[in-house]
């Protein structure tokens, strides 16, 4: 009730900040809407543990590579690493009928890509590539295609990857490892269960430059599952 709550407020909330004040206002109402989400759920006793490098890449696109779980990931990514203006490849679906989120995935700097159709997919990744490169920010792929409904990781999808290293080749890659948010979603919007800890570890980050793509993907796909808290086959875990 309190996330759809907060759906419906920071919805005109988002408007009126990106077309009165610009780009940063709507930013900042997209930081606060994410904090907010991430707090509510300790409403359940959702607990948290953050761990982001020490080290960041500064005035540089950066190219986010996460496992993927639950729409509960979401939040956290933007929230802990606002400081790097996240952007999504999102779903096309999501674009249209959800409030606040709709919005900001149109209007934001995130791209839609419909999954049905591999050549408006492609041009999508292509753009938000060269946006990334152009203006410094960062932009979040889930390689696995679709969230991993037990936890349990799935192959990483490789040319979305190969395409954005391959339109911003001056970009860092950071990895991210994300367990256990998939037990808040294990029953769908309802019932979320109780005291579930969710466990977000971004790793050190990596220069594109100097690698070969595949096996620099290679390596952060061993990088990102080998720190996802999971026994393989086990989905009470």
């Amino acid at each position: 009730m309190v996330f759809g709550f907060l759906l419906l407020v920071f919805d005109p909330i988002q408007r009126i900040s990106l077309n009165l004040f610009g780009y940063q206002a709507h930013k900042n109402s997209v930081d606060y809407f994410n904090l907010l989400v991430v707090r509510i759920l300790h409403i359940l006793g959702t607990t948290y543990s953050i761990k982001v490098p020490d080290y960041m890449p500064d005035n540089a696109a950066i190219i986010i590579i996460s496992n993927h779980q639950s729409m509960w990931d979401i939040p956290p990514l933007i929230w802990f690493l606002r400081k790097l203006h996240p952007k999504f490849i999102s779903k096309i679906e999501l674009g249209r009928k959800i409030p606040t989120i709709s919005y900001n995935l149109k209007y934001g700097g995130s791209v839609l890509i419909d999954r049905k159709n591999p050549k408006q997919a492609t041009e999508q990744i292509e753009k938000i590539g060269k946006y990334i490169q152009q203006y410094k920010r960062s932009v979040v792929i889930f390689p696995e295609g679709t969230r991993s409904r037990t936890g349990i990781p799935k192959p990483f999808k490789r040319k979305g990857l190969l395409t954005l290293i391959e339109h911003a080749p001056e970009a860092w890659i950071l990895p991210v490892s994300i367990s256990n948010s998939w037990k808040l979603q294990r029953y769908g919007m309802f019932p979320i269960p109780v005291g579930t800890h969710l466990i977000l570890k971004a790793h050190s980050a990596i220069k594109v430059a100097g690698n070969d793509p595949s096996e620099l993907i290679d390596h952060v796909e061993r990088l990102v599952i080998s720190e996802i808290e999971t026994i393989p086959g086990d989905p009470t875990n």
